[in-house]
């Protein structure tokens, strides 16, 4: 009995070690956590709002988090999919999960202190939490580095995508909450979510700075498109052409890249007439 259990204990723990996860990532935010915190040799797939870091790209795409089909996610065979809130409820992801398949939601949420419960999350369903641990301490820091001062600057968030009208970020949207961490003002007031650009409303919102993703802008047919919208001309910004084009997922995805994105934003207010 005793020479078997010196055998086991001195067996490599590699021989214990539970085979690797396969994981398929839903949500941009959900893959650049995964990158953050090392793991990811063990994605298989993603989804088509995962474009960041860039070798992401070179992944199977499953498609958009929102019109998921079951077929295209178990045909990669994951042991694991970390799916953002954002995909559900989904009836493709809880086919996924009859078919003995671990599908872990990630919280989210307009609210900055999401990006902790994230990266917690990932952390161990991805048997991280060391990691995680370091990745939420740094998130942290950089988050309480940002400036705290306000600035008298009022920034009209556009979002534009191809086949939709151009939509003004109100409150109770993931682009309130960071104009306001960047100490400026959301230029829109009296109305949630997003809501289609109106002449009357732009005109009466008078912005110094719009901000609009690089997508949004070629969705528009370029920048000096997006001067024509409505009433924009008669603004601040639209009379300086005071723009920031931004990567929306790092401002909006809540995410690692967020405290940076956020201090973009700080920095171009800064630089205004």
């Amino acid at each position: 009995m005793k020479k078997w259990f010196a055998l086991i204990v001195t067996l490599p723990l590699a021989a214990f070690a539970a085979p690797q996860e396969k994981i398929v990532a839903l949500g941009g935010d959900v893959t650049e956590i995964i990158y953050a915190l090392g793991a990811e040799s063990s994605l298989v797939a993603r989804d088509s709002t995962s474009q960041w870091p860039q070798q992401v790209t070179s992944l199977p795409d499953v498609g958009y988090l929102r019109q998921l089909n079951a077929e295209g996610i178990l045909a990669m065979r994951p042991t694991l999919v970390l799916a953002s809130a954002q995909a559900q409820p989904s009836l493709a992801l809880k086919q996924v999960e009859q078919s003995n398949v671990n599908v872990v939601t990630v919280p989210g949420g307009n609210n900055l202190s999401a990006i902790d419960e994230k990266i917690r999350v990932i952390a161990q369903a991805t048997h991280r939490v060391v990691q995680g641990d370091a990745l939420r301490k740094t998130v942290q820091q950089e988050l309480a580095a940002l400036p705290t001062s306000p600035l008298n600057k009022r920034v009209l968030f556009i979002l534009s995508h191809g086949g939709m009208s151009a939509m003004a970020a109100g409150q109770q949207t993931a682009a309130d909450t960071a104009i306001r961490a960047a100490g400026l003002h959301n230029a829109m007031q009296g109305f949630s979510r997003y809501q289609p650009l109106s002449q009357e409303g732009v005109i009466a919102s008078q912005p110094d700075l719009v901000v609009i993703s690089q997508a949004g802008v070629q969705a528009i047919g370029g920048e000096a498109n997006l001067w024509q919208l409505p009433g924009l001309s008669q603004t601040p910004a639209g009379r300086n052409k005071q723009i920031l084009q931004i990567d929306d997922m790092a401002l909006l995805g809540f995410s690692v890249r967020t405290p940076h994105a956020i201090q973009q934003l700080r920095d171009k207010a800064e630089q205004l007439p």
